[in-house]
């Protein structure tokens, strides 16, 4: 059980990123500075270097934030699905409502690459999206029927992050998400459709190994 200082603490800290989300989302990591953030918190800016080195570690904390919850979103919009392309399809439609959030668009796609670089942008992504991603290609391309190693499973993997990665981007920087993502979501619809096709006639023929 936590200590009465512990609760204290904690609480502190959540009310810290809760308001440098907000701000961040509102006005941008380069026009948020720390003083409104302590102000929005109601804390004093040495409670806020208690918990954080600085604008970029709380920039930092709100950002992972946001993007868990897009991962928890995604994670639960895919449960209950047997059919696995169906499941891909549920992922893709919950990814693309979580990039037109305004947090997403802003914390994430607009300043996350600049404030966190481009290697450290690119690890967060993998650490909370390319999981769900390389389930999914997993649950459609790897059955017994396709014969496909590892190596390839870890490429599709890749090759479809980068492209939702791409796709999100397109959505959450246009000035029309919601048309964007029903172009994103048609779009890859298409190609799925395709896929699908293909190797359902691939393992008709008795086509198998793609290694």
């Amino acid at each position: 059980m936590k200590t009465r200082r512990q609760r204290y603490s904690d609480s502190t800290k959540r009310a810290l990123v809760d308001v440098a989300e907000r701000l961040f989302t509102e006005h941008g990591y380069s026009a948020t500075s720390l003083d409104a953030i302590v102000a929005g918190a109601d804390v004093t800016k040495g409670a806020l270097y208690h918990h954080f080195s600085g604008k970029q570690a709380i920039f930092e904390a709100a950002f992972e934030r946001i993007e868990s919850r897009a991962t928890a979103s995604i994670g639960r919009a895919t449960e209950g699905h047997r059919d696995p392309w169906e499941k891909a399809r549920a992922g893709l439609r919950a990814f693309l409502e979580a990039v037109q959030e305004p947090g997403y668009r802003q914390v994430v796609i607009s300043d996350g690459p600049s404030v966190l670089g481009h290697e450290r942008f690119r690890e967060q992504e993998e650490r909370s999206t390319y999981a769900i991603v390389d389930e999914i290609v997993r649950s459609v391309l790897a059955g017994d029927e396709w014969a496909l190693d590892d190596q390839m499973l870890d490429t599709f993997t890749r090759i479809f992050f980068g492209a939702m990665s791409a796709a999100g981007g397109s959505v959450a920087v246009s000035d029309d998400p919601a048309a964007a993502a029903a172009r994103v979501d048609a779009a890859i619809g298409f190609i799925m459709d395709g896929l699908r096709q293909l190797l359902h006639a691939e393992a008709g023929s008795g086509v198998t190994s793609r290694t």
